[in-house]
């Protein structure tokens, strides 16, 4: 599951964002990072329904992105951390204003608010 990167054809910030962000698993990926560096088999099971190749697919591509770094210990059996760099930092800040909206506006309203009745449409 290799991302196509379009450099030179983004038609905004948000739609170049998007580009390295995209998918179910990768905003997930970052957040769980967020507080320290983490082995594969931790990420696992943080990301409850993930598989294990898609989660591989999404570290690569983060990495390939210079927003998270790989750190390969050179152990037997083999010891490799996963962890955000500078980058990786800086775009998780820039998705909190998204997180606040979501807990704001999605968990714990009202079954009238907007936003809760779109999601539960069949």
């Amino acid at each position: 599951m290799t991302t196509t990167r379009r450099p030179g054809s983004y038609h905004c910030g948000i739609d170049a964002a998007m580009d390295v962000i995209g998918g179910k698993w990768k905003v997930l990926v970052l957040w769980a990072l967020d507080e320290r560096a983490r082995r594969f088999g931790e990420l696992r099971r943080m990301l409850d329904g993930i598989t294990e190749k898609v989660l591989t697919a999404h570290l690569r591509e983060l990495e390939e992105d210079g927003i998270v770094r790989r750190k390969d210990f050179g152990e037997v059996p083999p010891r490799v951390e996963y962890a955000l760099t500078p980058l990786g930092r800086s775009l998780n800040q820039a998705l909190e204003p998204l997180g606040a909206w979501g807990r704001a506006h999605v968990i714990g309203v009202g079954a009238d608010a907007p936003v809760r009745k779109r999601l539960a449409a069949p």
